[in-house]
Order: structure tokens, then C-alpha cells, then sequence
């Protein structure tokens, strides 16, 4: 097993390897786009955000039924806020929507608006716990993109077991579920296809665009909002918003946008940090926090069967060593 591989998380060699980039980096005047030290902070930021955040969607949703909007919402308020705070002086730097960027990000908002729709779509025909099994073996396909695509190594044995591990984990959590379904494999297929491809060029724009993780955020936010909002417009959301708002759902609403912000930022920030791998199973773990906010919230419970497999998911997870970069790894950065 190769004793290179480094822990998720282990700040020492992420920074090193890292360091290492950012100074290469920085001999050729491009500092600006370095990639930054890894942070647990940062990690734990997103994993916050994101799990409780899956939580307020759900309350916003059960208020107000219009989820199109609501994801509108939060990807033009995030780049509104962005912007505002820029032009208020709480933001250092801010890069203008130029054509030049926006051809880099503008792929990056499509997949992400098809892979929500793939989305939505497969959990028509399958339920979540069915769900959650796919999500949680895409590492092992992000392992693989990683290197062929983004100057990584593969995966060592400890981190193949573990990638494994958590599939093993999901499989038995969902089964135990008593709503386990098999349906709508081409959908959930599609959306795995689909999201890997997302996970991967993601990780790409931070290694080639150089930009403020700021600038990112807006980016990827204002751009992902235009065609949602045509998607908006060709659904009955409008008489939703023009019949059932509350001040309740305006409230939770306004903290689904405030908590997407937050996580936009600390995503951008992780993903600069950390494989595309890494940061995947970052965020299968943060499904599992959501669902335990679920034990606690709402009648649904897992079973205790069902809590030790995601106890095992967790366990694995811990065990996932990072693969470092190859040493060809320098063509993937900037030039």
C-alpha cells in the first residue's frame, strides 16, 4: 500500500502537497489562482451547511411548493448577495461577468441544472433510501476520473476497501428500509453518469480558472440561475407564489438563501482543497448528518440495524486515504 496516501482529513500533507502547487504557481505570477492550504474549517463549514441546509429545503418546500423557484432563489440571491457585498466594501475582490470566464463556468451550470432535474427525476420511480445507494458509490467512479483526468493516483488498497465500505454501508441501510425500491434505473443511471461529470469538471475549473473563491461563487450561482428560471416560468409555480405564500415560508426561504450562500462559498473553497474524490465523499457524509437531523425532526426513523450501517458508512469514510498527484500532475494545472 502506498504510505504517500494521506488520511481524509490530514491538514499536513494536503497543505504540503498543496504549498507545493501554490508555490509552483506563484513563480509564474499566477498566485492569485493557487489553490489554497487545506482547512478543517472549511470542510466542516460545508458539511454544516450542507446538511442542514437539505433540511430547511424541505421545511421551505412543505410552506412553500415551489421547489424550481425556490433553487432559483437561491442561486440568484446568493450572486445578488455576492455582488452587494462587493459594491458595499465586505468583499475585497469581485471579478465582472466577462464572456471569456463565462465560457468556462457556463458548462458547469448546465450539468449542474440537468443533474437536479436527474434529480428530481429518479426520485420519481425511486425512493431515497434506493437513491442514496447510488450516490454513495460514485466515489468509486470519481476515484478513476481523478486519474485519468485530474493528475491523481489511484486509489491505494485501504481506500479501494473503503470506498467499498461505504457502499456495503448504503446498500444495507436502504435495505433495511422498509420503502426499499428497485425502479427507474435509467433515470438514477443518467443522474450517476451526469453527477460524476459534474463532480469532475467542478474540480477541473479550480485547478485552470483563475479566479477568488468569491468570484467563483458568483459565477457559478448567476450563471446556474438563467435557465432555471425559464424552467420556472414553464411550470405551475406561478400560481403557487401568487396564492399559498406565507410569512413562514418567506422566513425559512430566506434562510434556505443565506445557508446556500454559505455553502456555495465553503464548496468552492473545499473543492480547491481537496480531490474531487475526497470532496464527493464529503458529501456523501453529509447525507448521513441530514439524516440523523431527520431522526430527531420528523417521525421517519431508521431502523437500528439501518443507524449501524451508517455508522459503518462513517467508519469507512474516516479510513479513505486521499491519493496524491502523479508526478505528471503539472499539466492539469495552469499554465
Amino acid at each position: 500500500e502506498r504510505g504517500s496516501h494521506s488520511k481524509l482529513p490530514s491538514s499536513g500533507s494536503f497543505s504540503a502537497e498543496y504549498r507545493a502547487r501554490a508555490s509552483a504557481v506563484s513563480m509564474s505570477g499566477r498566485s492569485a489562482g493557487a489553490p489554497a492550504a487545506f482547512s478543517p474549517y472549511i470542510i466542516g463549514g460545508y458539511m454544516l451547511c450542507s446538511a442542514t441546509l437539505l433540511v430547511v429545503n424541505k421545511y421551505t418546500v412543505h410552506h412553500l411548493p415551489a421547489p424550481s423557484f425556490i433553487l432559483f432563489a437561491q442561486l440568484f440571491g446568493t450572486a445578488l448577495g455576492v455582488k452587494s457585498a462587493f459594491l458595499l466594501g465586505f468583499i475585497e475582490k469581485l471579478e465582472p461577468i466577462e464572456l471569456q470566464t463565462s465560457k468556462a463556468f457556463a458548462p458547469a451550470a448546465l450539468i449542474f441544472v440537468a443533474t437536479i432535474l436527474l434529480n428530481m427525476k429518479s426520485l420519481e420511480y425511486a425512493n431515497v433510501e434506493t437513491f442514496m445507494v447510488f450516490r454513495f458509490s460514485t466515489p468509486l467512479a470519481i476515484s478513476i476520473a481523478d486519474f485519468a483526468f485530474l493528475g491523481r493516483q489511484l486509489p491505494s488498497r485501504r481506500s479501494w476497501a473503503a470506498l467499498i465500505g461505504l457502499c456495503i454501508g448504503a446498500l444495507g441501510y436502504a435495505t433495511t428500509d422498509a420503502a426499499f425500491e428497485v425502479k427507474g434505473y435509467l433515470f438514477c443511471l443518467a443522474w450517476y453518469l451526469v453527477f460524476c461529470l459534474d463532480q469532475v469538471y467542478l474540480k477541473h475549473i479550480c485547478n485552470t480558472v483563475k479566479l477568488p473563491n468569491w468570484s467563483k461563487v458568483y459565477y457559478s450561482n448567476f450563471l446556474a440561475a438563467i435557465p432555471l428560471l425559464f424552467i420556472g416560468v414553464g411550470t405551475a409555480e406561478l400560481e403557487v407564489l401568487t396564492t399559498q405564500v406565507t410569512p413562514t415560508g418567506v422566513m425559512s426561504l430566506s434562510l434556505s438563501v443565506l445557508l446556500g450562500a454559505a455553502m456555495s462559498y465553503f464548496a468552492w473553497a473545499a473543492r480547491s482543497t481537496v480531490s474531487a474524490t475526497s470532496f464527493t465523499i464529503v458529501g456523501n457524509m453529509c447525507k448521513i448528518l441530514t439524516i440523523v437531523i431527520n431522526v430527531f425532526l420528523w417521525d421517519k426513523h431508521a431502523s437500528a440495524t439501518g443507524i449501524v450501517c451508517l455508522l459503518g458508512c462513517l467508519g469507512a469514510a474516516y479510513f479513505y486515504q486521499q491519493a496524491p498527484l502523479r508526478e505528471d500532475a503539472a499539466k492539469y494545472l495552469p499554465k
